[in-house]
């Protein structure tokens, strides 16, 4: 499937990007470098000019435009809440439309290119690299968990452009089905909406997404992944297969006709196998994203069960036979908490975490 992205590539930006596409081994990067650039230009103007615009106008009480830190974070998340549903909607468009990319065998997997998938990877390598700059810039605020993230998905995107593993940037984009949820939980805490039904039925919905996308969806797909990526360690393609896919293209020559031009150019050549440290960077970053994932999903269900459980109840101290009144005041204290909790029937706080419970891990 041909490249859905209106703009052609700029000449002059493909150019002068080869060099270093072809010290990288990226001859794709040419093709797509002016979606990576747009993408990334995009999110710096959302995140630097439409958010504190709009979110001021609009939410005038509550945007914080004077706190470096809450604004910092605030921002981030109007550009992480626009991405994640603009790249969504385009990877779950590509999936249903490219039917070429249906077609795909195992070489096809790993060695193969389509002009669809490599807009998803290049929108997305435009994310993490301004994404990787607003974190390093604001380290003190998102921590070593969010660049860990932004580096790990960085390199995975941007190595698709040797093309390797094209086909699967469309997949693992949907680990981000869960993040609009993620964003509007965070904003109805924000915007004095904790505890409401709108965020109880959004805050079901960011559970049930983040398992069901990061946990079983994206610990799936990474096991098909791993078996493609050994396979591809030791038995590339053959020159009679890329002969025998470049006979039945319309034009041999052209990567929009020939999914496994990049692998073996217009020769057929034989190809080498897939580097071992390629496959050591994308299987280190894969399982760096996965532990991540984990890790978050783990600190979510900590803090729903913090709020099931019930109240400790403190021991009662007896000073020459009498109860301390401070601690009967404390133990009288937690039962009426536990009452309270016991009749918030319809709270989000039952749900999910609030932010506070989730900094640690980062989750906000």
């Amino acid at each position: 499937m041909r490249d859905p992205f209106p703009i052609p590539p700029i000449p002059a930006l493909s150019r002068a990007v080869q060099p270093l596409a072809d010290a990288l081994a990226m001859p794709t990067l040419p093709l797509h470098i002016h979606e990576v650039v747009g993408a990334a230009l995009l999110y710096t103007l959302i995140q630097t000019v439409v958010s504190p615009v709009l979110s001021a106008r609009l939410f005038p009480r509550f945007y914080p435009a004077h706190h470096r830190s809450k604004k910092a974070n605030w921002d981030t998340h109007v550009v992480s809440l626009a991405q994640s549903l603009l790249i969504n909607a385009l990877a779950l468009w590509v999936m249903y439309a490219d039917d070429e990319r249906r077609t795909f065998d195992y070489e096809h997997r790993v060695w193969g290119y389509t002009g669809a998938c490599g807009l998803v990877q290049a929108l997305a390598v435009g994310y993490f690299v301004w994404d990787l700059g607003i974190t390093l810039l604001n380290f003190d605020i998102f921590g070593l968990g969010l660049l860990a993230h932004a580096v790990s998905a960085l390199a995975v995107y941007t190595f698709g452009f040797r093309p390797y593993l094209n086909y699967y940037s469309p997949i693992f984009i949907l680990y981000e089905l869960s993040t609009p949820f993620l964003n509007i939980h965070w904003f109805f805490d924000k915007l004095d909406m904790t505890g409401s039904r709108p965020q109880l039925y959004n805050g079901i919905a960011l559970l049930v997404t983040f398992f069901l996308c990061r946990l079983v969806w994206g610990t799936w797909q990474s096991a098909i992944v791993y078996a493609d990526m050994w396979r591809s360690i030791s038995r590339p393609p053959s020159p009679e297969y890329l002969a025998a896919v470049a006979s039945s293209a319309a034009d041999p020559s052209d990567p929009h006709y020939n999914p496994m031009l990049f692998a073996g150019g217009q020769a057929q050549a034989a190809v080498a196998p897939v580097p071992v440290w390629l496959t050591l960077v994308y299987l280190a970053s894969n399982l760096v994203l996965n532990a991540l994932n984990w890790y978050w999903f783990v600190k979510m269900v900590a803090a729903v069960r913090k709020r099931f459980e019930p109240p400790k109840e403190e021991k009662t101290k007896k000073d020459e036979g009498a109860v301390d009144g401070v601690a009967k005041a404390s133990a009288l204290g937690e039962k009426e908490a536990a009452v309270r909790r016991r009749g918030r029937a319809h709270s989000i706080e039952d749900v999910v975490p609030d932010s506070e419970e989730l900094r640690d891990g980062t989750i906000q």
